[in-house]
């Protein structure tokens, strides 16, 4: 097993060396289109509407880097990815940006050669149990059946949680979060393990919603963030920059509603950089003054695109927590625009 992982990360590894002298930014100029990694299917990060239009939180940075680069936000082929599959298809080339709810560890920073150019929820490891198992913390589940996604680092935060309480558990390995919502909901394992975030998603969409709850136990720090191979470190700015201009949008009151008004000019400074109305910043990346006005005019600022994907308002109910503004006491913080 540890021989099969240790290849399989050499494999990316090579991958991704092969590929560093391409410059991604050329290639989806020349194509025309963007191809994005997102997951399979988690309601309201990334999932088709009923048109088969891919729609959500992960999915707006998608649509923001396609827009700030070639200028319509449509131009994105979506690819649909697994916990195993996701880095292959990186390192490849057979994606250009990754962006499905995916954690910024040291291995994958340093060892898959992988560079994740910021953070856009801040997460942790939780438990989903059906309400009539009667417990209350993770630490009564001795001996219960996990269904846990592969290739994830959810499988090493499981095994270490267990083993530090001195309890037992059966996995069960699945692929997919649809997939594991379907066995956990037929009752083929006791516990859906995965990033709480993802566990209130999948909660919200089950037929009767009440019937499990998602304990409170955090097991683990998730900061999930979209990423590029390493090497390309201008197509690394482009999609670092795209996700501070949605975040410094929103600390600076830039909103889709008003973007039109404050890109003509502003008292701010700042807000003028950001907008192209002065200074060079998209020179410097290689793109138009208003890369960062389109990006956001694609699905609003970052509290925008939380709010009307995963929100309070939303089915999903995340509240803001640690994905508030720093102003507001969490970890959303961009690098100022100068």
């Amino acid at each position: 097993m540890k021989k099969t992982v240790f290849l399989g990360a050499l494999t990316v590894a090579g991958l991704a060396a092969g590929l560093v002298s391409a410059g991604t930014l050329d290639d989806v100029k020349a194509r025309g289109k963007l191809n994005c990694g997102v997951t399979t299917g988690v309601p309201g990060f990334a999932e088709p509407d009923a048109n088969g239009v891919w729609q959500g939180f992960d999915v707006a940075v998608c649509r923001a880097v396609a827009a700030a680069v070639l200028g319509d936000n449509m131009a994105v082929e979506f690819v649909p990815t697994t916990g195993k599959t996701r880095f292959t298809a990186l390192a490849s080339g057979e994606i250009d940006l990754l962006a499905r709810n995916t954690t910024w560890t040291m291995s994958r920073d340093v060892d898959l050669k992988f560079e994740f150019v910021g953070v856009n929820y801040y997460d942790g490891q939780g438990f989903m149990v059906p309400a009539s198992l009667g417990v209350s913390s993770a630490a009564e589940l001795d001996g219960a059946t996990v269904c846990i996604q592969t290739g994830t680092t959810t499988e090493l935060n499981l095994a270490d949680f267990f083993r530090a309480n001195g309890i037992s558990y059966e996995p069960v390995p699945i692929e997919t979060g649809s997939e594991a919502a379907q066995l956990f909901l037929a009752g083929s394992c006791d516990v859906y393990t995965t990033d709480r975030s993802a566990l209130a998603a999948q909660r919200a969409n089950f037929p009767n919603p009440d019937d499990y709850v998602v304990l409170p136990d955090v097991v683990s720090k998730e900061p999930l963030g979209p990423l590029v191979r390493h090497g390309d470190n201008d197509w690394g700015d482009i999609a670092r920059w795209t996700l501070n201009a949605l975040i410094t949008a929103e600390e600076l009151g830039v909103t889709s509603d008003n973007i039109a008004e404050m890109a003509a000019g502003t008292n701010n400074p700042e807000i003028n950089r950001l907008l192209g109305s002065e200074g060079t910043l998209g020179e410097m990346l290689g793109l138009d003054a208003e890369w960062a006005k389109r990006a956001i005019m694609s699905g609003g600022n970052y509290g925008e695109v939380f709010e009307s994907n995963i929100g309070a308002a939303t089915n999903i109910g995340l509240s803001r927590g640690l994905n508030a503004q720093w102003k507001d006491g969490g970890l959303i913080y961009s690098p100022p625009f100068r």
